[in-house]
């Protein structure tokens, strides 16, 4: 069973490896809440082909760049304080990175060959350089349970969703004087105030707005990234929600609901309801195809991942990746 396993982890690497120059991402990272582990997915057979530890309470995950290592945040609700790492070409978890008192990490990105990551109870995000093994930068945001975090590719922006505090911070990498006439790197906060439970959101791929779902208003407030404002918020009936996407050609919006049996869809041009996608008794999780042919949606109480064709909107297929499916990520090469 273990090398067949590998046979079929190796197929899914060198198909990453083929396909580094077209910018595709074959393989399909899942993680497992009730089982503690997270597989390595075929998103064309949607078949699990390697399954690893993922310590306790795994929430979000992420890959670094060349595809060799996945991190995975161990939430515990604010109770833990680790990350960790595991070995995708050797299945092995490694040991976990204590975050000391940054207790509560659950939002993860990796930008500039660093791990970017939240901390709920410490009010604060950081980054975690795995070339030295240290968390080398911590900046507090001052906001209840910052939650989920975006980076800009060139490390200009950070964006992040404050749960508790209805907000979103908007920080902004800036040059300012330091000694003898250099200049150092600063970063500037602006806090948005956006709608209740405010957890879910993405950034439009023409980077123009950044939509936020707000769980407990079951609104959606759209922000103007130039202004740094509210423009619209809409009566999406959304309560509960959990992930909000926007397809890779921004025409349409995805929005995952915790206890509901649908993800709605939107329109973003003219931000109306397009359509109701049955896909369980919940969802979590969401990821986007990066072809824009599919959307990958954790059916968190019924233990799979539902497949919806983007094209058609209906739910084609289903992953079993263990019980309790939450965060999900892809496995690039470069």
């Amino acid at each position: 069973m273990r090398q067949t396993a590998f046979v079929l982890l190796g197929t899914c690497v060198l198909a990453t490896t083929m396909a580094a120059q077209s910018g595709s991402a074959p393989c399909l990272l899942v993680l497992s809440k009730g089982d503690h582990t997270l597989a390595i997915v075929d998103p064309a057979t949607l078949k699990a082909v390697a399954r690893m530890p993922s310590g306790p309470d795994p929430h979000e995950v992420i890959a670094s760049s060349d595809g060799k290592l996945a991190f995975i945040s161990n939430y515990g609700g604010g109770t833990y304080n680790t990350i960790t790492p595991v070995d995708l070409m050797a299945h092995q978890s490694l040991k976990p990175i204590d975050l000391g008192p940054l207790r509560g990490p659950h939002g993860l990105a990796f930008i500039g060959s660093k791990l970017w990551f939240t901390a709920e109870v410490a009010k604060a995000i950081g980054s975690y350089d795995p070339s030295t093994k240290q968390v080398d930068w911590i900046l507090g945001t001052g906001q209840n349970r910052t939650h989920m975090v975006m980076v800009n590719p060139d490390l200009s922006r950070i964006v992040t969703t404050n749960v508790a505090s209805a907000t979103i911070s908007i920080i902004d990498r800036v040059s300012v004087p330091g000694p003898n006439n250099s200049k150092r790197v600063d970063w500037n906060e602006t806090v948005v105030p956006v709608g209740r439970g405010a957890e879910g959101f993405d950034i439009s791929p023409d980077a123009r707005e950044i939509w936020v779902a707000n769980a407990q208003d079951g609104t959606i407030s759209v922000v103007d990234s130039e202004k740094k404002a509210v423009v619209a918020t809409i009566a999406a009936n959304v309560n509960g929600a959990n992930r909000l996407k926007f397809t890779p050609d921004g025409k349409l919006v995805l929005v995952s609901l915790i206890k509901s049996p649908d993800v709605v869809v939107l329109n973003a041009r003219d931000r109306t309801e397009a359509k109701r996608i049955p896909v369980g008794h919940g969802a979590e999780g969401m990821l986007m195809d990066p072809d824009g042919a599919r959307a990958f949606v954790s059916a968190t109480p019924d233990d799979y991942v539902a497949v919806i064709d983007l094209k058609n909107l209906t739910v084609t297929g289903r992953i079993d990746a263990g019980k309790q499916p939450d965060g999900l990520a892809w496995v690039r090469a470069q």
